[in-house]
């Protein structure tokens, strides 16, 4: 229901922890020819700061490689080095890649320097104070991805015992867009602000989001790593775990809940936008005129196109009733309404971008009132949709292959007391897993099965003596049959290995340089510039240095653990030789051929992602970073893939803000891997 609060219409003016104001996007940012930017370019410092914050950033570093090697032989104190890591980084990033944006930044940053001092004193003699400190506390995890440090903040809670047999509510709250949320600002908000919600009793953490990519691709990431980091060091309810947002943070709480539904207890978002071609008309006032594949991958990050999954997930939206951010929450409006279900929408009357204070009242209240049942582990019926096995699972129902990817794919599974069965209706899917964790497997209609209403169900599976069941299925035809594998043999699609180019930034990658000579000088250049380009917008955007090996560097322990983002062609470039006869594009010196038809090779360069050929369990890409570029910077609804599984670029077009070149070819593989027909549908 749509609840119209009638209290006063006085806004409350709070920290939305770095929102930038409406008016830092809009029509002036649609001119690709004219692009700002992002992060901005900072002040110029004194030589006397710069001078401190350099000798204090060495200072810090050289306290942090003499504990790595003192905590060598304790991995429980050398685990809390990171910690101490986010201080050296926020300020050696703000000195050397000019992000002081102010002069409150100088004083924060060599508050930070001594702060990262004190604790390297602390963990020299064993101690770790603030992993037990109630109130504002800052902390920091190494990402797996590209084995940076990030910072996220806490809110304990007065009263906190670590190992009090208590276990806690965690509130996640996804700040606002900032384009001068450098790691310095972050920091100095999570050591000075609560933020705009504190539960009681609760810890709320605060996720950086490696900076303003609205917590999608790696900032998406950063959240399920921050999880995982609090959850080691704190003692966590994972049945009152709670999404909360504002503006981007808003944008961000949507996604979260239509694609990890079954994690959450509770979903609270606020403003923002759920999608992208109606958000960038309505704020942004934009003409989007997107190819076939920028809408097909629409589907990965529109929270519209998922709403089915809020089936799953208690949610309680707000929006200012003068906010042209509302439109997102009556976007999601329009397409829960379509899977019958009503949104719950608090509307702060007369208010702009902002909480109304009767409204966050009534938004705590209901919230508080959902956390209380907590998540149920075991719902009775689910209701689930995808466009991609990257989110794949919803409680009990794992989803192991599509009949094609970016078209919608739908389950509907429940258990059926009148029936005696588990009833199961997919469509677009071809493989699913049913698992029941131990101790719920409580009656035998939990081991019988039916695709159908009509269908007779399946003789019951055998009883387990822990009371757990894993059942596959695949589908051949209509039919659907138990197997003992999730997905068949072979190379496929699969969860975590399904494309785009973008997803393999969401895991650990090496950019491999080539050293040999090009095919093609033109080509050569392109590839030497685009892959500097790659690695200083990877550090710009997502705020992690990525890994670089030359190609005769690359060893099986590289090959084993990442990703490789190959750059070059199959003469400059030794690793990409290696696996040239094995890639679905042919790459000679005769042309660059992609199914029936041949690309020359002087002036034409292929992009694209697949199963390495060296190790089928990770990608590899050829000759891109990711892919949206620097007139998507300047909203956070453009931030998402620009390209689909492959593409030739011809070269005589320059790279521009919007593409690396003309896009002259594009479209997705198979579900084999397989190249698929010119248009790739």
């Amino acid at each position: 229901m749509a609840a119209r609060l009638k209290a006063g219409w006085i806004v409350v003016l709070f920290a939305l922890t770095s929102v930038s104001t409406a008016s830092a996007d809009g029509p002036t940012d649609n001119n690709p020819a004219k692009v700002r930017p992002v992060p901005p370019k900072g002040i110029t410092l004194s030589p006397a700061d710069e001078h401190e914050l350099m000798k204090g950033a060495a200072a810090l570093r050289t306290e942090i490689r003499d504990l790595a090697a003192l905590l060598r032989s304790t991995p429980a104190l050398l685990d809390l080095l990171p910690d101490i890591e986010i201080y050296e980084k926020a300020v050696r990033y703000a000195v050397e890649y000019d992000e002081i944006f102010a002069s409150a930044d100088v004083v924060a940053a060599k508050e930070l320097l001594k702060e990262g001092l004190l604790r390297a004193s602390h963990l020299r003699f064993g101690k770790a104070p603030w992993t037990t400190a109630t109130g504002l506390v800052v902390r920091g995890y190494r990402s797996k991805i590209d084995g940076s440090v990030q910072p996220y903040g806490l809110v304990i809670p007065a009263g906190f015992v670590p190992a009090g047999g208590q276990r806690y509510r965690l509130d996640f709250w996804w700040h606002g867009r900032g384009a001068t949320l450098s790691e310095v600002n972050f920091l100095r908000q999570r050591r000075t602000s609560a933020g705009a919600f504190t539960p009681p009793g609760a810890i709320v953490v605060h996720p950086y989001g490696r900076y303003c990519n609205a917590n999608k691709f790696a900032g998406e990431i950063d959240t399920l790593e921050c999880l995982d980091h609090v959850r080691r060091h704190y003692p966590i309810d994972d049945s009152r775990v709670v999404a909360r947002g504002f503006s981007m943070g808003g944008a961000a709480c949507w996604q979260f809940a239509v694609h990890y539904p079954t994690l959450f207890c509770a979903a609270a978002p606020g403003a923002g936008f759920s999608e992208t071609p109606e958000f960038l008309k309505v704020f942004q006032k934009e003409e989007v005129d997107a190819v076939w594949y920028e809408q097909k991958l629409w589907h990965w990050y529109n929270a519209t196109d998922s709403a089915r999954n809020l089936f799953n997930l208690p949610t309680v939206a707000y929006s200012g009733e003068v906010d042209s951010q509302k439109q997102a929450a009556d976007a999601m409006a329009k397409a829960l309404k379509a899977e019958g279900i009503e949104l719950t929408h608090l509307i702060g009357p007369k208010t702009a971008h902002s909480y109304e204070p009767a409204a966050k009242a009534e938004l705590n209240r209901r919230i508080d009132a959902i956390v209380e049942k907590g998540r149920d582990p075991l719902p009775a019926e689910i209701r689930f949709a995808t466009y991609t096995l990257r989110y794949n699972q919803r409680g009990w129902i794992t989803v192991d292959g599509l009949d094609k990817h970016w078209d919608k794919a739908t389950v509907n599974a429940s258990l059926q007391p009148a029936t005696g069965c588990v009833l199961i209706q997919a469509e677009g899917a071809t493989a699913l897993t049913v698992r029941f964790p131990p101790g719920s497997v409580t009656t035998p209609m939990m081991r019988r099965f039916a695709f159908a209403p009509d269908e007779k169900p399946s003789d019951p599976l055998p009883l387990t003596s822990d009371r757990s069941l894993t059942a596959h299925f695949q589908r051949a035809g209509k039919k659907w049959r138990q197997t003992e594998a999730p997905a068949p043999d072979g190379l496929a699609k699969r969860p975590g290995l399904q494309g785009p180019i973008d997803d393999a930034f969401l895991d650990a990658f090496v950019m491999v340089a080539p050293t040999g000579k090009p095919l093609s000088e033109k080509a050569g250049k392109w590839a030497t510039a685009e892959m500097a380009r790659a690695v200083e917008h990877w550090r710009k955007q997502f705020r992690g240095d990525a890994r670089v090996l030359k190609d005769a560097d690359v060893s099986a322990d590289d090959i084993a653990a990442n990703n490789l983002v190959l750059w070059g062609d199959p003469k400059s470039n030794a690793v990409l030789a290696r696996i040239a006869d094995k890639l679905p594009i042919k790459w000679t010196k005769e042309g660059v051929a992609v199914g029936n038809k041949t690309y020359d090779v002087a002036t034409h360069v292929p992009l694209l992602i697949y199963p390495n050929p060296l190790n089928p369990r990770k990608y590899v890409v050829i000759n891109s970073g990711f892919t949206f570029r620097e007139y998507d910077y300047l909203n956070n609804a453009r931030q998402v893939p620009k390209l689909p599984d492959y593409a030739v670029v011809d070269l005589t077009t320059p790279p521009g803000t919007r593409y690396a070149g003309k896009i002259v070819r594009a479209g997705f593989f198979g579900e084999k891997w397989e190249l698929l027909r010119d248009d790739g549908k």
